[in-house]
């Protein structure tokens, strides 16, 4: 007679639960424009991923007579969408926005999400893109850590962004809110985390403290990939670039890297699973516009579950 009672607690767990996340932190390259049937593709993409929040960057406006692209993505998906009319920056989901939230220098933009069993908060941000750190390391092998770091300092405004939008974070009391927060977009630079000692050897025997993924993680922000893939070396994680691979006029291969992230703040949410999206490549012989994933970014898919509560409601 105590399976009644056994079941009660399991299904009192998957309600208190609910549905787990699967977030898409994508930049979709000028709004998958330089592709045939390129806002189409990125439907595809999205419908194929199971994803339920997209965290999109690049959602610009389409050809014909559609809107941007995320906000017309939301539409066919039957979905909800948050884009500013200043901003290439979209939150489209299948849950309820009941809030949301802006930053002045447009780099990031926020929305409260309720989902079944689950209020949240998510954030999607574009850094700056100039002074590509990998490119100027590829091009200066002797470069030495000081000018190597110039390239988020000095050379491109990737810190003092970072800086800001932690800084925005609490003012919205973001930070020390109850809800879980989500902070997911291209950062247009590699992490502190895929440049320590275990990675010495590609990277000319140096480690760098690269200063926005330190930021995050000093603001008490996991990044969700490294956490369930703690190795750099086994599972490198690669979102830059799916479509450039080589040099045009070289064809020497480019140096890739892990430039698209989803930092998470939160004690009841955990990242279960994580993968870059799509796994497998396309040839690279295949021209840009006949080519199935629309965008240079590759996407990056997290599963994020909530843990049951400790002491299961009673009957």
């Amino acid at each position: 007679m105590r399976a009644i009672p056994v079941i009660l607690c399991m299904l009192a767990t998957v309600i208190c639960r609910g549905e787990d996340l699967r977030v898409l932190s994508w930049n979709v390259q000028e709004g998958a424009n330089n592709f045939e049937n390129g806002p189409e593709k990125a439907l595809k993409v999205i419908k194929d991923s199971g994803a339920n929040l997209v965290l999109m960057q690049e959602s610009d406006d389409i050809a014909g007579d559609r809107t941007m692209l995320g906000p017309w993505l939301a539409s066919q998906l039957g979905w909800q969408a948050h884009q500013p009319p200043d901003a290439s920056l979209c939150i489209l989901t299948k849950f309820e926005i009941v809030a949301t939230f802006s930053h002045p220098a447009r780099t990031a933009i926020g929305a409260r999400i309720k989902a079944p069993g689950l209020d949240f908060i998510a954030w999607s941000c574009w850094l700056d893109y100039r002074s590509y750190l990998p490119d100027y390391w590829h091009a200066k092998p002797d470069a030495t850590p000081a000018e190597l770091l110039a390239c988020e300092t000095i050379h491109s405004a990737r810190a003092m962004q970072t800086d800001a939008i932690i800084t925005r974070l609490k003012q919205l009391r973001h930070l020390d809110g109850p809800l879980p927060l989500l902070v997911g977009g291209d950062w247009n630079c590699p992490s502190h985390l895929d440049y320590g000692a275990e990675t010495q050897s590609l990277h000319h025997t140096l480690t760098l403290p690269l200063p926005s993924s330190l930021a995050f993680e000093h603001a008490g922000f996991m990044d969700t990939f490294r956490a369930v893939h703690p190795s750099a070396l086994k599972t490198p994680g690669i979102t830059w670039s799916p479509l450039y691979r080589t040099a045009p006029k070289t064809h020497k291969p480019l140096p890739m890297d892990r430039i698209d992230r989803l930092y998470l703040r939160a004690t009841a949410l955990k990242p279960v699973s994580t993968m870059t999206y799509p796994q497998q490549l396309e040839s690279a012989g295949i021209r840009r516009a006949k080519r199935q994933f629309p965008s240079d970014h590759a996407a990056v898919l997290t599963v994020l579950r909530q843990d049951p509560p400790e002491h299961p409601p009673g009957r």
